[in-house]
Formats: structure tokens, sequence, C-alpha cells
């Protein structure tokens, strides 16, 4: 069991890392995740795992803690309309247009990303665009560079895109499929926490700022829209979550589709 006390404690901690607050009601996930860390590292008990690492301030046992609570649900071409949105935009390109470059700031284990490129590929071929994307979870994004993936995952993928970027497993690895790697190697992964100051990662003509946003309170939200957009072009766009509003945030933006920004 995990008491009260350090619930608080453990959350806490979390929120000072991530900024996201993990309310009484995500308690079942809280100690369903940390028991296998509390086992590995020998303690009996969550309340005493805690404390241990609270006490000894190891910071690889707290990332692996983030990594743990931080959730990871995913898959590929997740909300289409988005799909087709970017699909009329890279449409309207003009010829000798610079790089086109897509963020996808909370790319968990990948699925995004690769799914904007096998687009991108489809569109531009492999020249002249690159996608870069950036998760809180060292975990995730160790994920995202293997691309490695389960079938599942991949049930929204046109079946011409499956056949020309994705590899279908064999043997140990019926079941998965790995993404070519003439694509991975348009793509780029590294870790980012949007609560805090950015790694120098340029400016982006599109920003997937998708299914982030739920997890904050309206000065969290605020803060890190506003952050993201300084690595926004000017005539750039971004894209949230099409459960997530942005009304009643001080941002500088304005609605030109559903889930769908530019810059005011």
């Amino acid at each position: 069991m995990l008491s009260s006390q350090q619930f608080d404690a453990v959350t806490q901690l979390f929120f000072d890392v991530s900024g996201i607050r993990l309310g009484e009601h995500k308690r079942p996930l809280v100690v369903s995740r940390l028991q296998k860390l509390a086992q590995e590292k020998g303690c009996s008990s969550l309340d005493e795992y805690v404390d241990t690492l609270l006490r000894q301030a190891d910071p690889m046992e707290m990332v692996k803690v983030v990594d743990k609570l931080t959730t990871n649900e995913t898959y590929f071409f997740r909300e289409p309309q988005h799909f087709d949105c970017l699909a009329r935009l890279v449409a309207q390109r003009k010829p000798g247009a610079a790089e086109f470059r897509v963020w996808s700031a909370a790319s968990s284990s990948g699925e995004e990303a690769y799914s904007i490129a096998m687009l991108l590929a489809d569109k531009l071929g492999l020249k002249g665009w690159e996608v870069l994307g950036t998760d809180l979870s060292t975990q995730m994004v160790e994920s995202a560079r293997r691309a490695l993936y389960t079938q599942e995952r991949a049930r929204n993928v046109p079946q011409s895109y499956l056949k020309q970027w994705c590899l279908k497993g064999q043997g140990a690895y019926a079941g998965t499929l790995l993404i070519d790697k003439s694509l991975r190697s348009r793509v780029r992964f590294i870790g980012a926490n949007l609560t805090q100051t950015l790694p120098e990662i340029g400016y982006f003509d599109v920003i997937f700022l998708r299914n982030v946003l739920i997890y904050f309170d309206n000065p969290g939200k605020e803060d890190i829209v506003n952050r993201v957009l300084t690595r926004l072009k000017p005539q750039g766009f971004l894209f949230t979550g099409h459960a997530e509003s942005l009304a009643n945030l001080n941002v500088p933006l304005k609605a030109v589709a559903p889930a769908v920004y530019s810059l005011r």
C-alpha cells in the first residue's frame, strides 16, 4: 500500500518535474506503476520506496519514476482530420520553398511523428522536409528511435503506406512492424520538457501539440502553448487535440479549422 503522505510526496515530485498534477483518482495508476520499481530497488513496501527515493534523490531513479508515471497511449494516424489538413498545407507549398519542418511536441513512442513522415514522404518524396519528435519520457524517446511496433497500433495506416514504409516482422518478431530506414532517416527524436526551457530545435511550419493540454490547468496550458509558439514560424500552424480547447487562454492564436490555429 501507499500512504496518503507518500502518495502526496511522490505526486508532488512528479508535478515539480513534469508540471502534471496527478489527483487522488490516479492513485491506482501510481501504485501499479511504482510497484515494479519498488521490487527492483529491494523495498518491502511502496512507502519505503518513496522514502528512499526522496532521501537519496538519485537522478537516475527519478527518471525511472517520471517514465513510469507518464501516460503514453497512442497509435498511427490518430485524429485523421489533422492529416488531411496537413496534406492540404503541403499541397500549397510553392516550388523552391524552404525545408518543411514539423514538430511532434509530445511524440510518445513515435507513432505520430512517423505518421507525419509517411504523409510528407508521399507528398514530397524523401527530400525537403524534416520531422522532430520530443517527449518528456526518456524511455519513450528510445522506443521511438527503435521504430518497432505491434501491428495492432498500425490499424489506421493506409495500405499503400504499410507496403512502402513498414517492414513486417518474421519469426520471433511476428505481429510487429519496423519503420523503413529511409523514412527513419527523416525523423529525429530527442528529450524535451514542455514546461521548461526548450532545447535549440529551430523553427517549424507545423507543430503538433496534441493530447498534452488535458493534463494541465489554464495557467499551465498558457505557459506551454506560449513556450511552444516561440518555435512556430510566423505563417505556421499549431494543431491541438480535438478534445482540447484554447478558449479563455491568453495566447496569440486564432482558430482556422477544428483544433488548428495560426498566429494572430
